[in-house]
């Protein structure tokens, strides 16, 4: 994905001293698909992390690293941001949020270095997370609700490319069908919501840290289950020894209610429905007919298909 914000040197150094980091050099990462982020060293040789908020206004950045102080708290790994002598986290480039990290040496595991310890151990987290909920400052819902993503296929649908209206279509008859048969009962709370490979440092075969809380909602516990077992246990298929290993870490610190374990088929159909609608609306929408996008919808396409085909159901009844 292109990068939507410069950071010029002189820029980096100038949002930099309002942080007292004293910045000799910035560069940036290719990392993460909506925001704009650096890598920044300063003149001691210390490193930082750098982002620039693409999507969010300042009030939705605040909140998300309100939440990240809340989750410290509560002993959830993952990194804050650096304050301002004023005592902010956030201050503005080019009128767009901007935030800067202690820089964290783990590293981020490719699809083939998955394993179930890995996925239990993420299951773990990710249930310490949902358990916050109580002590935590409650979140409003996400950007990626039914409705908005019905919106985002208008845009695509009113962009004249022809080639995608297939996608589109099939995308708003699953949604209509899922919604009609979602469990609006679930109990839902603190949210990531976008657990993705990308989005967890590992060192020593230990989780360093939960990054990239933007997308945070309250939402039901379920769903956010779901989408990360579509990011972590999908390979060219679904690996259901991954899967086991994910529920299994999870249900370890939170154990699913029975109607959440009978809602897991239609969360996760939805989650694959949301992943394929921003694939369309961010990549493919961005490259030209024909061209591969960064990102395919359909691989999320191919997951629906397997969740609709019933190969996640043995996982499913074990449970139950």
């Amino acid at each position: 994905m292109a990068r939507l914000t410069e950071l010029p040197l002189a820029a980096a150094q100038s949002l930099g001293a309002a942080f007292s980091v004293s910045v000799a050099r910035v560069e940036p990462l290719d990392a993460g698909s909506v925001n704009s982020n650096f890598s920044l060293t300063a003149q001691d040789g210390g490193r930082y992390f750098a982002r620039v908020y693409e999507e969010q206004d300042a009030a939705g950045a605040a909140r998300e690293h309100a939440l990240a102080k809340g989750l410290a708290r509560e002993a959830v790994p993952l990194a804050r941001g650096l304050e301002t002598l004023e005592g902010n986290t956030i201050v503005l480039h080019a009128g767009k949020p901007f935030a800067i990290f202690p820089w964290l040496d783990g590293e981020i595991l490719c699809q083939a270095r998955v394993t179930p310890p890995a996925c239990m151990r993420l299951g773990a987290a990710l249930a310490r997370v949902h358990l916050t909920s109580s002590n935590v400052e409650p979140l409003g819902v996400g950007r990626f609700e039914i409705p908005n993503l019905r919106a985002r296929l208008e845009t695509v649908a009113a962009a004249d490319r022809p080639d995608l209206m297939p996608a589109v279509a099939q995308i708003r008859e699953r949604l209509a069908f899922y919604e009609a048969r979602r469990d609006t009962s679930l109990e839902q709370g603190i949210c990531h919501g976008d657990l993705f490979r990308d989005n967890v440092l590992w060192q020593n075969g230990e989780i360093l840290a939960l990054l990239d809380f933007e997308s945070a909602c309250s939402q039901n516990f379920a769903y956010d289950l779901m989408v990360t077992a579509l990011a972590w246990c999908y390979g060219a298929q679904f690996e259901l020894g991954l899967l086991r290993a994910l529920f299994g870490g999870y249900c370890a610190f939170r154990p699913l209610s029975a109607a959440e374990v009978s809602a897991l088929p239609v969360e996760g159909a939805i989650a694959c429905l949301r992943f394929a609608t921003t694939r369309l609306t961010d990549f493919s929408l961005r490259s030209a007919p024909g061209a591969e996008p960064g990102r395919d919808y359909r691989r999320f396409l191919e997951r629906l298909s397997a969740i609709e085909s019933g190969v996640l159901n043995s996982c499913f009844a074990e449970l139950a």
